[in-house]
């Protein structure tokens, strides 16, 4: 990659639309906290093992308990079923599985009057082979409304063709993900392209550099591709007006084929943040892109810094015998009870995002979400040692993102039947768990209904017994969130920096300030007693404010040190 030409177009975007970073979006977003929903698995009103939005409904006033202001909901619209509700049939359409767009509204109404906001997410990658506009796209006539919303060719490279009869040889879901087209034989053409599995067609927002020899390579300014850019907003718009308050975008950095370097989906955002600033100022753009370098100059109110894209979030806490870690080019995650871990590679690659875009926008590092495990997996199975990682998640700056139940220390379940696309990632998208019983109170439907089953460790892991629990994981997140929100330097704005050494990981120990205002994050997720010494910060009083385990600081005229024991997180109050 060239990077004095990814330097020169990031900043000709920026040239051509000196408005877009005037704020970092939405005023709402500098205090934003996010609880996201896998709707399938929150809560079952009608018992037929499946969570629905009545069920969101009915357990908004816990959700608002625990301090969050934003809920994001994984894909509610009318879908296949195929990838999980990926793979969608009608944007405008709430799926009956969930219940009804008046359900939906009622909930944004609901949530709204609970001072919360409401993020969707949108798919605008791609649609259900099972949409209208897929099926009219097909038809033999090139100029209907939909025609060019995909991406149909008559012929297709020998090598291809033998790519799709090998795939056929074993059809089933992990086979259907291999690929780039799909025999189809349709009247408009014999293949077309598609995104993941073969029930995905690519929708066509063009190619930054066509083919001649590829004929079926539209480039983004082609009627097409234009056309579907108008239909993003207008989903956007139709959600937007009735009252919902952003979206997450799925893979957001996927949408132009054959671009590059980023220059062409770049652009496309920065119109859209244009139209979003014009029309929609208070509504949210979330990005699912993990490159928030890219994606927060692009035009997006926050990008998430995940388990793929820039490499920060697996080194910390995907263990090598961990579903999402066996090909992890290092031995031990941080967040590791052997304490042989390294921050080097986090704090190299988060340093760098955070100096780029903080000014500009925020980033998210969520405690999980539906693709990836729960920090409850592996040898990281106990409240002290998960307590720790919450601390992280809840005291970094940018937008935290908490994944429903990771609150009560919910367990990544290995080994589960993959349904509705799932694969390895059925794990971690189980009921949310309620009360102890065989449905965990998430459903009143036979336990071999439930969308997964569910494990509460003979009903710890719920809601029900750690309320009444004061040193419970729910209740230690409630006050790490009733902290946070107490003070603008632990906020989503406050200033971040890192006080001990990448050379002596343990314990990680940071700065959290803003406007007069420190404190210091000291976390030891290891089993051993960890110390780390650092600059003095030269404040005199120092007070702990937050503590899981034990931890002393000690400060001196030329040097500080923090003391930990195993598993302890403790925040400090440096100062008055």
């Amino acid at each position: 990659m060239n990077i004095k030409k990814v330097l020169l177009s990031l900043a000709l975007v920026s040239a051509s639309t000196p408005a877009l970073h005037a704020q970092k979006g939405p005023e709402w977003l500098e205090q934003a906290l996010f609880y996201q929903i896998y709707p399938s698995s929150y809560m079952d009103t009608d018992g037929n093992g499946i969570g629905d939005i009545p069920g969101i409904i009915s357990r908004l006033d816990y959700i608002q308990s625990l301090g969050v202001t934003a809920l994001w909901l994984n894909p509610v619209f009318e879908s296949g079923w195929f990838d999980g509700g990926y793979d969608v049939i009608d944007y405008y359409k709430v799926d009956p599985r969930f219940g009804t767009n008046s359900d939906m509204v009622r909930l944004i109404r609901e949530a709204h009057k609970r001072g919360m906001k409401v993020c969707l997410d949108l798919v605008p990658g791609h649609t259900s082979t099972e949409c209208a506009w897929f099926k009219e796209s097909s038809q033999k006539d090139p100029n209907l409304r939909y025609s060019d919303y995909y991406i149909w060719m008559d012929d297709i490279s020998d090598a291809e063709k033998n790519e799709i009869k090998e795939r056929h040889k074993e059809p089933n879901p992990e086979s259907s993900r291999r690929g780039r087209y799909v025999e189809a034989n349709a009247p408009r053409a014999k293949y077309y392209e598609k995104n993941f599995f073969e029930c995905q067609p690519a929708l066509n927002y063009g190619f930054a550099h066509p083919d001649p020899a590829h004929p079926w390579e539209q480039p983004v300014d082609a009627p097409g591709p234009q056309a579907l850019r108008r239909e993003l907003r207008n989903i956007m718009s139709f959600w937007f007006d009735h009252g919902v308050d952003g979206f997450r975008v799925d893979m957001a950095n996927s949408l132009i084929k054959n671009d590059y370097d980023g220059t062409e989906i770049r652009r496309l955002w920065a119109e859209m943040r244009k139209w979003r600033d014009e029309t929609y100022p208070q509504c949210a753009l979330i990005s699912e892109w993990s490159i928030p370098t890219e994606a927060i100059p692009a035009g997006f109110d926050i990008d998430f810094m995940i388990h793929f894209g820039v490499d920060a979030y697996r080194p910390l806490f995907f263990a090598k015998d961990s579903p999402m870690g066996h090909d992890a080019n290092y031995e031990y995650c941080y967040f590791d009870e052997t304490g042989k871990g390294s921050i080097e590679t986090f704090v190299r690659n988060y340093t760098e995002a955070y100096n780029t875009t903080h000014d500009k926008g925020y980033i998210a590092i969520p405690t999980a979400n539906h693709d990836f495990q729960r920090p409850n997996v592996g040898r990281r199975n106990t409240i002290d040692q998960l307590k720790v990682a919450m601390t992280f998640f809840l005291t970094m700056p940018g937008v935290p993102f908490i994944y429903y139940g990771d609150e009560i220390a919910m367990k990544y379940q290995p080994g589960l039947p993959s349904k509705e696309g799932s694969n390895d990632r059925a794990g971690t998208r189980t009921p949310m768990q309620w009360a102890p019983g065989a449905t965990a109170g998430f459903s009143t439907c036979d336990p071999c209904n439930l969308y997964f089953p569910v494990d509460t460790d003979n009903g710890k892991l719920t809601v029900e017994t750690q309320e009444k629990d004061p040193r419970s994981m729910l209740n230690y997140v409630r006050g790490l969130i009733k902290l946070r929100k107490s003070s603008a330097a632990l906020g989503n704005n406050g200033e971040w920096e890192l006080l001990s050494s990448v050379t002596h990981p343990y314990p990680m120990v940071y700065k959290r300030s803003l406007d007069g205002e420190t404190y210091v994050v000291a976390l030891n997720p290891s089993g051993n007693k960890v110390a780390a010494n650092y600059a003095t910060l030269g404040t005199g009083k120092v007070r702990v404010v937050s503590a899981s385990g034990k931890g002393k600081y000690s400060a001196g005229k030329t040097t500080d040190k923090v003391a930990l024991d195993k598993f302890s997180a403790v925040i400090f109050k440096i100062g008055d």
